[in-house]
C-alpha cells in the first residue's frame, strides 16, 4: 500500500514538463530577440552627407545608417571603409530624401557646405551642423573638438577620447621614424594635367606635417581648406620633395608623361617623386593618421633631392 501511494507522487514529479519547457525555450528566446530594444538602450541612428563626419563615425565604432556617394567616398577617402550596412543616399548635394526618411535616423549630420539642405533634412530628423577648418583657428584643436562632438551625438564619448589619444600617440611614434635632414615637402593633388591643389597652412596635411616636424615648401596663400589652386608652372624652381596624393583624374597620368613642364620638376627629373594613396584632405583624425602613416612610410624608403 505504501508503494501504491508513492506511485502517483512519482508521476507528478516526472521530468516530462521540464522537457516541454526546454523545448519551448529556443522559441521564447527567438521571440525576445525579435522584439526591438527600447530606443534609450539602442545606439542612435545617424545619417550624414559629409565624408569627414562619416569617417569619424566609423572610427568611433558607430555605423552610419546612410552616407552620400559611397563609391566616391571609397575613392577619395579610402579608409576607414564604410560598413556594408551603410546605405548610399545618392549625391551629397542632392540626396535621396525618400530613402533617407525610410532609414528613420535619430540625427542627420552635415557640414556648413550642405547648410542649404538643412530645412528639407530637418523634416526627416533633427539636423546638426558641425564645422571644421574655420579660418583663423588652429586646425588640430578643431579636429579634437569635432571628434568629441560626434562622440557625444552617438553616445561614444569614451571612444572619442580614445581616438584622440591614439592619434596623438601614433603621430609621435611616426615622428621618431623619420630620417634626419629631410628637405621641405611640396604636397599636391591634381585637378587636371596642368593644375594642382598645393597644400599649406590651415589644412589637414599641414597640421599633420607640423606634428611630424616636417617643413612645407609652399609659403603661398591658401583658402579656408588649406590649399591653393595653381598651375604647374608655379611649382617650377621650388627646391622640394614633391608628394602627389592620389587619385589622379582620368587621363592625367598619361598626359604628364608627355609634359615637358612636369618633367622639369626636380623630383620628377631625379625619379624621386613620392605618390601616396588617396587621403581625404578635408578629413578629421582618421584621415590625419592615414596621411601620417603613408607619408612617413614613403619618406623612409624614398630617395631625396639634394
Amino acid at each position: 500500500m505504501t508503494l501504491s501511494l508513492l506511485r502517483p507522487a512519482a508521476r507528478c514529479c516526472s521530468p516530462l514538463p521540464s522537457r516541454r519547457l526546454r523545448g519551448l525555450l529556443p522559441a521564447v528566446l527567438l521571440i525576445l530577440a525579435l522584439v526591438p530594444l527600447p530606443r534609450a538602450l539602442a545606439q542612435p541612428a545617424v545619417a550624414t552627407l559629409d565624408w569627414t563626419l562619416a569617417e569619424t563615425l566609423v572610427a568611433l565604432g558607430a555605423t552610419p545608417a546612410g552616407v552620400a556617394q559611397i563609391d566616391a567616398y571609397q575613392a577619395w577617402v579610402g579608409a576607414p571603409r564604410l560598413p556594408e550596412a551603410s546605405v548610399d543616399l545618392g549625391l551629397r548635394s542632392q540626396p535621396n530624401l525618400e530613402l533617407l526618411a525610410s532609414l528613420a535616423p535619430d540625427h542627420i549630420l552635415i557640414s556648413p557646405m550642405f547648410a542649404n539642405l538643412a530645412p528639407r533634412l530637418s523634416r526627416i530628423a533633427p539636423v546638426t551642423t558641425l564645422s571644421l577648418y574655420t579660418p583663423g583657428q588652429a586646425t588640430w584643436p578643431q579636429l579634437h573638438e569635432l571628434t568629441r562632438e560626434v562622440g557625444r551625438l552617438v553616445e561614444r564619448d569614451a571612444a572619442a577620447e580614445q581616438l584622440i589619444a591614439a592619434t596623438q600617440s601614433r603621430l609621435e611614434a611616426l615622428r621618431h621614424r623619420l630620417p634626419a635632414q629631410l628637405p621641405p615637402l611640396l604636397v599636391v593633388q591634381f585637378m587636371d594635367e596642368r593644375h594642382v591643389r598645393v597644400f599649406g597652412k590651415g589644412g589637414l596635411y599641414q597640421a599633420v606635417m607640423d606634428r611630424l616636424g616636417l617643413d612645407n615648401a609652399w609659403r603661398g596663400e591658401t583658402n579656408a581648406w588649406g590649399f591653393s589652386l595653381v598651375g604647374l608652372e608655379q611649382l617650377v624652381g621650388l627646391e622640394a620633395q614633391l608628394v602627389v596624393v592620389e587619385p589622379y583624374p582620368v587621363g592625367v597620368e598619361a598626359a604628364l608623361a608627355d609634359s615637358g613642364l612636369w618633367q622639369q620638376l626636380p623630383s620628377v627629373r631625379n625619379d624621386a617623386l613620392i605618390t601616396l594613396p588617396p587621403v581625404w584632405s578635408f578629413g578629421a583624425l582618421p584621415s590625419a593618421q592615414r596621411f601620417a602613416e603613408h607619408l612617413v612610410a614613403a619618406l623612409e624608403d624614398a630617395p631625396h633631392d639634394d
